[in-house]
């Protein structure tokens, strides 16, 4: 008897499902099994496009609707990379659920509500690519790192247009220097116009999924297309005075890798907030919590405080003075946004406040005594 799934699961039949292509595996085959005993189809969203989705599943691409899992909380919404149950028919089908996220790279958004937004979903690695074609901008690329650590995925820095430095000194410099600021992070020199790199990225990609990341202007659609082989993702030059380019891609698209592996391309961010990600910083900046074990006390803050080992480290020459900054403002910034969801740390912050605010007024006073 022919079972009333979309596609057997490996332990009903020996041929694969059509689905492994974009990730299906046994272990996503059990979290499906409740949904496979009430004839709904297994699939993946390869594009999420106002309140309806492509997914790819069994039988080919359809279009479903979300109306029935898109809930008020915007971190729960159907998003590229999930995998969901559909109905079997109707017109519209209706995704009925999505499985349980393995990971998820979250951003704040510009809404005041200090909302996360969800980019892409069951994701092993976050390509964070970086144009030649500009002066590195090392913050940025540790904010990227910051939300790809903390979203369960392996970071990899992709330095395209490889090709626009041509001096082989020059260029192990800028890996170099990104190398400094990404530990633990494989950083890759890049070029689609001549291939250089591309075998070395699509051995890292091959068996997952990958998100690409990064600015308008930074190559990822010619990456993606150079990666799949074919144009399909639409390119526009960038401007000549600063390198950045208009959205090409505007929408986060699903694509399988000839190679093996699957690509979720997305639009180029602007802005790219927070969410949530302390430990993410704490895993950018892992140096930084390294020196900060040997300070005397527990809670430094490494201002200015006595006997703080990350300012002796940056005194020394072995901490660079940049990333103490980066790593403060970072984590900065995350407080707030977690401040504006969590009343508990509100709290910690206004009691920090108030308890440097008579420190200050302490200090004062004994400045003022000694008058």
């Amino acid at each position: 008897m022919t079972s009333s799934s979309a596609f057997p699961t490996p332990s009903a039949s020996l041929a694969p499902s059509p689905l492994v292509p974009y990730g299906w595996d046994d272990a996503w085959a059990d979290e499906f099994a409740p949904y496979d005993a009430q004839g709904l189809v297994a699939g993946r969203v390869i594009r999420v496009d106002r309140g309806q989705c492509d997914v790819a599943t069994a039988d080919g691409v359809i279009r479903a609707d979300t109306a029935f899992v898109t809930p008020h909380d915007p971190m729960r919404v159907v998003c590229t990379g999930d995998w969901v149950a559909v109905e079997p028919a109707g017109n519209p089908r209706y995704v009925r659920a999505y499985l349980p996220r393995r990971t998820a790279f979250v951003r704040s958004t510009s809404s005041k509500r200090s909302e996360g937004q969800i980019l892409a979903a069951n994701v092993d690695h976050a390509v964070v690519a970086v144009s030649l074609a500009v002066e590195l901008d090392l913050g940025r690329v540790e904010r990227f790192l910051a939300l790809a650590w903390e979203s369960g995925a392996q970071p990899v820095v992709v330095l395209s247009k490889a090709d626009l430095v041509p001096e082989a000194a020059t260029l192990a410099h800028l890996v170099q220097d990104v190398e400094t600021s990404a530990p633990g992070v494989p950083v890759l020199a890049v070029s689609s116009a001549t291939g250089e790199g591309l075998d070395v990225l699509e051995a890292v990609l091959a068996g997952g999924t990958a998100v690409l990341l990064g600015q308008s202007g930074a190559g990822k659609s010619t990456l993606a297309n150079a990666l799949l082989g074919e144009d399909v993702l639409d390119v526009r030059a960038t401007r000549d005075m600063d390198g950045k380019g208009r959205h090409t891609t505007t929408t986060r698209n699903l694509l399988a890798l000839p190679g093996g592996g699957v690509l979720i391309d997305t639009p180029g961010l602007r802005g790219v907030g927070l969410w949530d990600a302390e430990s993410g910083v704490g895993q950018v900046f892992s140096e930084i919590q390294e020196f900060a074990a040997d300070c005397r006390f527990q809670d430094c803050a490494h201002v200015a405080e006595p006997g703080c080992a990350v300012l002796a480290a940056v005194d020394l020459g072995e901490l660079p003075e940049r990333r103490l900054e980066s790593y403060r403002k970072l984590l900065r910034e995350n407080q707030r946004i977690v401040a504006k969801t969590d009343a508990r740390v509100r709290a910690e912050i206004r009691r920090d406040w108030k308890r440097k605010g008579a420190d200050g007024r302490a200090a004062m006073e004994a400045k003022r005594g000694r008058w």
